[in-house]
């Protein structure tokens, strides 16, 4: 199975720590996040990786030598000039997923305890394009399903999402390859806005709900302290 690791955001609001530091190789428990993923995908069966990079690149492929690669295939899709955001960073990776499977596609910089497995075993069940991990919490981007947790938009300020229900985005997903042959979109780009757009076309774009798991990405120095002081007390 394969995956990709989303870890070329320059984490500018972590700054300084991500001065010298990529966020991707925060720590966390004594645990970089890169490697926290890097777990989780191994234990969900995932077995040839893909990550991308960009800020402080050259310590995350050091950080993976000293790990030997975690005994994984790993590729690296450098982001030089700039990062492609997480859709432009995935349709240029677009060649390491010749197999035909659907793939994970996880961002460095989320911890959670969500059910990988579960997530991908839903996917190949519902037959859908993508299935993003979603959650009830609060979110300034929140994006709205139907009974079926079938993708039908984003809730724009101040509207009522009327009968559907709205919910965020975890930065965790499965993905389907013939995602690429729909892909119009080009350079720097969000993936979500590709998922709204596929959607609307009426393509299968899923949600996977899990109010009940943990979840905390480090986006700026409040959230990397929750997240420290959690898995603090979970030990």
């Amino acid at each position: 199975m394969k995956a990709m690791i989303l870890a070329a955001g320059r984490g500018t609001r972590l700054k300084p720590l991500t001065d010298s530091v990529p966020k991707a190789l925060v720590e966390v428990g004594g645990v970089t996040m890169l490697e926290t993923v890097i777990r989780r995908l191994i234990s969900a069966g995932a077995d040839s990786l893909v990550i991308n990079v960009h800020h402080l690149h050259h310590k995350i492929l050091s950080f993976l030598a000293e790990k030997e690669y975690f005994g994984l295939h790993i590729d690296i899709s450098p982001e030089i000039y700039f990062p492609l955001e997480t859709g432009g960073g995935l349709k240029k990776a677009a060649c390491f997923f010749d197999d035909g499977k659907p793939f994970f596609m996880h961002n460095a910089d989320v911890f959670t305890d969500l059910d990988l497995s579960a997530l991908y075993a839903a996917h190949v069940k519902s037959g859908a394009l993508a299935t993003l991990a979603v959650k009830k919490r609060p979110s300034a981007r929140q994006l709205l399903f139907d009974d079926g947790l079938n993708l039908k938009g984003k809730l724009q300020p101040g509207a009522d999402p009327g009968k559907l229900t709205q919910l965020a985005f975890s930065g965790v997903q499965v993905i389907s390859p013939d995602i690429f042959g729909k892909m119009t979109e080009s350079g720097v780009f969000s993936i979500t806005d590709v998922y709204l757009r596929l959607a609307g076309e009426g393509e299968k774009i899923m949600g996977f709900r899990n109010d009940a798991c943990y979840w905390q990405d480090i986006g700026s120095v409040d959230k990397l302290e929750n997240l420290r002081r959690h898995v603090k007390s979970s030990k």
